[in-house]
C-alpha cells in the first residue's frame, strides 16, 4: 500500500484572474466540475493507496477538507502548516507521519495538487515501476518525456535514454529551467526529462536522506509534529517549532544531493497547467487552434483561448488570433497568447497599485460556506451567502451596521439576542446594530440567503466574535 501525500499550497498567480491568492488554482474547477485538487485525490484513490495525507496551510485548511469530503473522501488526513516553508519541511513532516503510522518501510507518493494527468493507467503503471525501485532503497522522482523544447520546466538528466519499459533510471543531475537553445539541445539528446515534482520513496529512506543532507530541518519537523495537536478534523503542527525550519524546496534540500536517485519516465499526458497556454492545450483546441469554456461566442477566431466564468456574462471574440481572454465578474484578462508567462508579474503590478482583485477572489470561502458581494455603495451592501449543511457562523455583533437576512433556499436557524427561531424560504429577519446574533444551517441541503447591510461602515473587520465552532478569534 502506498500513502498518497498531497502538497496543497500555492500562491495562485500564474492563472490570474481564475486563480488568486485567496483561491489558488488547485481549488478551482478549471477543466471540469472537479477542482484540480479533487482530481488529484481521485487519481490517488484505489486499491494501491491508503487514505490521503494532505499538507496545506492555515488559509486553506477548511477548503481542503470540504473539497475532499465533496468527492466522498471524508477520511482525508489534513495537516495544517502554520507558516510557509516550501516543500522540504512539508515532505519531511509527512514522512515522519507515515513512519509513525506504517513503520519505516511505509511507501509514500508525494504529488502536487494542481497537475493534470490525462492517462490514468499510464500514470499508475509508472507508479508501480517507481514502487519497485523505492522498495530497493531508491529515492524516486518522475520525469515527463519532453515533446518540445520547453523553457518553463526544470529538467532531469538521466544516465541513458528510456527503453520504453518505464523502468526507473539513475538521475545524473538536476537542471534549472533552460534557455531556448539549451532546451532544444536537451530534446535532441533524449536523456533529459521534464521534472514533474512527483516523488516516491520509503519513509525511512527519505528521513535518512534529510538527516544526511539537510539535518537542520529534522529537529524542527520532529518538534512540530510532537507538539502539534488535533483540532476538529485537522492536525495542526506546532507554530513555534515549524517556524524554526529553513524555507527550502525538496529538490534543493535532498534530491540534488542524495546518492541514489532514480527517475521513472512519465508518458501520460502530464501538465502542471503553469500558464494559460497550458490550459488552452488541455482544452483540446479545434483545427483552427480555438478553445473556449463557458458562455462564449467566437467569430473568425484562431489560435486563441476564450473563457467566461460568469453564467450571465457573454464573452464575444471577433477576428482574434493568438489571444487569451478570461472574463470574470470582477476582472478581465486580455493577453497576447505568446506572453502568458508574464501574468505572474502582472499580478505583482496590480498589488503595487493597490488593486484588490490582485489577490481577492469575488467569492470568499469560509469554513461554514461562502459569500459574495452582489452590490455595494456608500451606506449599503448586498451579499449572497451559502451555508453548508451543519455549517454554523460565529456568535457575533457589529458596531456600525444592521442587517436584513432573506432566506431564498433551505432553512436557517437564527439567533438574535436570546431568541432562536427557524427561518424558511421567503422569510426574513432583521438584526439591529449591536445585537448579538448567529446563523446556522440545521438541514441536509445547502442554505442560501440574501443579506442586506446598512450602516456607516461595512468592512469585514467590523465584527466582534463571542463564540466560534471553528476556533477563529
Amino acid at each position: 500500500m502506498i500513502h498518497p501525500v498531497i502538497l496543497c499550497g500555492g500562491s495562485g498567480t500564474r492563472l490570474w484572474p481564475s486563480s488568486r491568492k485567496g483561491y489558488p488554482k488547485q481549488f478551482a474547477p478549471l477543466l471540469g466540475e472537479d477542482s484540480l485538487y479533487q482530481a488529484t485525490l481521485r487519481r490517488l484513490t484505489g486499491p494501491r493507496f491508503t487514505r490521503p495525507l494532505v499538507m496545506t496551510n492555515e488559509e486553506f485548511r477548511f477548503l481542503a477538507s470540504q473539497q475532499a469530503a465533496g468527492i466522498g473522501l471524508s477520511d482525508a488526513q489534513v495537516v495544517v502548516e502554520p507558516c510557509l516553508r516550501d516543500t522540504a519541511p512539508a515532505i519531511l513532516v509527512a514522512a515522519l507521519i507515515v513512519a509513525q503510522d506504517d513503520g519505516d518501510d511505509g511507501l509514500m507518493l508525494v504529488a502536487p495538487s494542481d497537475h493534470v494527468i490525462a492517462d490514468l493507467p499510464g500514470f499508475l503503471h509508472a507508479v508501480d515501476r517507481g514502487a519497485e525501485a523505492a522498495c530497493s532503497g531508491a529515492l524516486v522522482t518522475f520525469g515527463v518525456t519532453p515533446d518540445r523544447p520547453e523553457t518553463g520546466y526544470g529538467y532531469l538528466e538521466i544516465a541513458r535514454k528510456p527503453d520504453g519499459t518505464g523502468a526507473a533510471l539513475p538521475v545524473s543531475s538536476f537542471r534549472e529551467k533552460p534557455d531556448a537553445a539549451t532546451a532544444a539541445k536537451f530534446l535532441e539528446e533524449g536523456t533529459y526529462l521534464w521534472n514533474a515534482g512527483i516523488f516516491l520513496f520509503r519513509a525511512a529512506d527519505v528521513i535518512a536522506a534529510f538527516e544526511a543532507h539537510a539535518p537542520d530541518l529534522v529537529a524542527p519537523a520532529r518538534a512540530a509534529l510532537d507538539r502539534g495537536r488535533e483540532d476538529l478534523n485537522l492536525f495542526r503542527l506546532d507554530p513555534d517549532s515549524y517556524a524554526g525550519s529553513p524555507s527550502i524546496s525538496f529538490d534543493y534540500a535532498v534530491m540534488e544531493k542524495a546518492g541514489r536517485v532514480s527517475a521513472v519516465p512519465l508518458d501520460c499526458a502530464w501538465s502542471d497547467l503553469g500558464a494559460w497556454d497550458a490550459i488552452w492545450a488541455a482544452e483540446a483546441p479545434d483545427p483552427k487552434g480555438l478553445a473556449t469554456r463557458g458562455p462564449v461566442t467566437a467569430i473568425d477566431c484562431s489560435d486563441s483561448y476564450l473563457r467566461s466564468e460568469e453564467p450571465g456574462l457573454q464573452l464575444v471574440g471577433l477576428g482574434l488570433d493568438g489571444v487569451v481572454a478570461v472574463a470574470m465578474r470582477d476582472a478581465v484578462l486580455v493577453a497576447d497568447k505568446s506572453r502568458v508567462q508574464e501574468v505572474k508579474g502582472l499580478v505583482s503590478t496590480l498589488r503595487a497599485g493597490g488593486v484588490c482583485q490582485a489577490d481577492d477572489y469575488p467569492r470568499f470561502h469560509r469554513p461554514w460556506g461562502w459569500y459574495e458581494t452582489l452590490c455595494i455603495d456608500t451606506r449599503f451592501q448586498v451579499k449572497r451567502i451559502m451555508v453548508h449543511p451543519g455549517g454554523v457562523l460565529s456568535l457575533q455583533s457589529h458596531h456600525h451596521r444592521s442587517e436584513h437576512w432573506i432566506v431564498v433556499s433551505g432553512t436557517a436557524e437564527v439567533t438574535i439576542g436570546d431568541q432562536v427561531k427557524l427561518v424558511t424560504e421567503n422569510q426574513s429577519v432583521y438584526i439591529p446594530l449591536g445585537t448579538v446574533h448567529r446563523m446556522a444551517n440545521p438541514g441536509k441541503l445547502p442554505m442560501y440567503l440574501i443579506e442586506v447591510q446598512t450602516g456607516a461602515y461595512l468592512g469585514e473587520d467590523d465584527i466582534q466574535r463571542y463564540e466560534d465552532v471553528y476556533g477563529r478569534g
